[in-house]
């Protein structure tokens, strides 16, 4: 009997291991031999731990599983039984390109990777011309998935123009975001594809290095990490001849120390190098003067780990899915106070509605929902009345929000909106890297304004909105710059949450 059972970190963090070692036991007492691999996850946390076995070449799903379910699971006579796993609704609803592998394979089998796609972008790569691969990235219409949406294709091409002795490839996978978890998923759950997509792009622009800069609170992605590159390198994907191709092309996995302005391209290039991590000020552009001065492609996990099925399939396959500009599928990560949170991808142009209460269930406390905020902790607190937004960049802008790293955190009719404006400029003074005025000194009077606010001052009000003006286009980061857009969504969606002078007065 196969089993499989996820070893990503969330599944874990809800006993997945124990449930693993109750199948075991289990086994043992009934007589019945068992094989056990540990998968990525299928994104459906709110049903980890997902047990699966195979029944003629199906895979049927448990769970949540406990360890007291383990024998029941077994035997079949389990009331956790959730049939083929890739006929639920949450699953059968998705489009999956980049995390089309996760959950379904070891995430540390290189063949199991191959047999399932792997390694035909990297071999088709391998045959192209440099400028080749960099057009076929424009064309499929990829964007950066760390929060910018610059065109992932444009970015390439400076760095294969500019001129360099070496040149590099960067992953930022500092993840830092609020109830933002693909890029650990993907790292936990299907790491060749994120080598893969560094080695592609290092043949596309010349770049025979390659660094992924991962942070120290995700061990288990750094251990998963460490051991694929070492099975890549061993299995010819990495070296000095990539498959064969006569090419270089190899990467080491670098940990951070944990700050959230490490996230900033520039920033997490400082705390590579061994410096501070603090932003430096562009131009120049990391793309003509990156790590240690030399041109580097600075690209997030889940961009990296989505060009392999673009070069698998053909840039037209993926740019025939999502919405106007925003082509190919995004990755939502559905958290907060919500009934079924997880990770689903689909193609852009889904609406924001959509997403919160027909896939995410609506919120998990039964209430009204009250607010999405999306993009992470400087995303904007977006209100039913704008539910009908479809998830698109420019969409998204248009309706004064950000897609960001697209991490949807619900919250409920409970929700005080301006505590939760205090809270992000709370958050950005902590995490300010102190180089300029308007974050560093911004976000502390922030948060002394909207406690007047709270105390009842009607003059602090203005004033906040002049603060946020000014953080907005006097930061030298995103930090500070996209600080105003949760504190100034608060404001304008929930003003009742800020007319507190009457309560004050009493």
């Amino acid at each position: 009997m196969h089993i499989r059972v996820p070893m990503d970190s969330a599944a874990k963090a809800l006993g997945a291991d124990d449930v693993v070692r109750a199948l075991e036991s289990a086994a043992r007492a009934a007589g019945v031999e068992i094989a056990v691999t540990r998968t990525g996850s299928r994104g459906m946390v709110w049903l980890e731990p997902l047990v699966e076995v195979e029944i003629d070449g199906v895979r049927h799903g448990y769970g949540p599983a406990l360890p007291g379910d383990a024998a029941a699971i077994l035997d079949g006579s389990s009331s956790k039984a959730l049939g083929p796993v890739e006929e639920l609704d949450w699953m059968k609803r998705q489009t999956r390109l980049t995390f089309a592998r996760c959950g379904v394979i070891d995430p540390l089998s290189l063949a199991e990777y191959e047999a399932h796609g792997g390694l035909v972008g990297l071999r088709r790569a391998a045959a192209m011309s440099g400028q080749e691969i960099v057009e076929e990235v424009k064309a499929s219409g990829l964007r950066g998935r760390g929060g910018a949406g610059f065109p992932t294709g444009i970015k390439w091409q400076t760095v294969h123009d500019a001129e360099g002795p070496q040149k590099y490839i960067v992953c930022n996978a500092d993840e830092g975001d609020s109830g933002t978890f693909a890029d650990r998923m993907i790292m936990e759950g299907d790491p060749f594809s994120l080598i893969e997509g560094m080695a592609i792009a290092g043949l596309g622009v010349g770049a025979t290095r390659g660094y992924v800069y991962l942070r120290s609170e995700y061990p288990d992605a750094i251990a998963v990490m460490r051991r694929a590159v070492e099975l890549a390198r061993a299995g010819g994907v990495l070296g000095a001849d990539v498959l064969g191709s006569g090419q270089a092309f190899d990467m080491e996995i670098r940990e951070g120390a944990g700050a959230y302005v490490c996230g900033e391209e520039t920033s997490l290039l400082n705390s590579l190098e061994g410096k501070r991590g603090v932003v430096r000020a562009k131009p120049p552009l990391p793309a003509l003067e990156g790590f240690l001065g030399r041109p580097t492609v600075v690209n997030n996990v889940i961009s990296l780990a989505t060009v392999p099925v673009i070069l698998e399939k053909g840039a037209q396959h993926y740019a025939d899915f999502g919405l106007g500009r925003s082509r190919g599928t995004v990755t939502l990560q559905i958290a907060g106070n919500v009934a079924r949170g997880g990770l689903f991808e689909t193609a852009f142009g889904l609406s924001l509605g959509e997403a919160v209460n027909e896939i995410g269930g609506g919120t998990a406390s039964g209430r009204p929902v009250k607010a999405v905020q999306v993009g992470g902790p400087l995303g904007a607190y977006m209100p039913v009345e704008k539910f009908d937004t479809p998830l698109g960049y420019e969409e998204f802008d248009a309706a004064g929000g950000l897609i960001g790293h697209a991490g949807l955190v619900v919250f409920d009719d409970s929700a005080d909106m301006l505590a939760m404006a205090r809270f992000a400029m709370e958050f950005c003074a902590v995490e300010s890297c102190g180089k300029c005025t308007p974050c560093r000194i911004g976000s502390i009077r922030g948060v002394e304004t909207l406690d007047r606010i709270a105390a009842g001052d009607p003059s602090a009000l203005p004033l906040l909105e002049d603060l946020c003006e000014t953080m907005k286009d006097g930061s030298l980061c995103a930090l500070g710059g996209f600080t105003p857009y949760p504190v100034m969504s608060a404001v304008r969606h929930f003003a009742d949450d800020f007319a507190t002078s009457k309560e004050a007065a009493q």
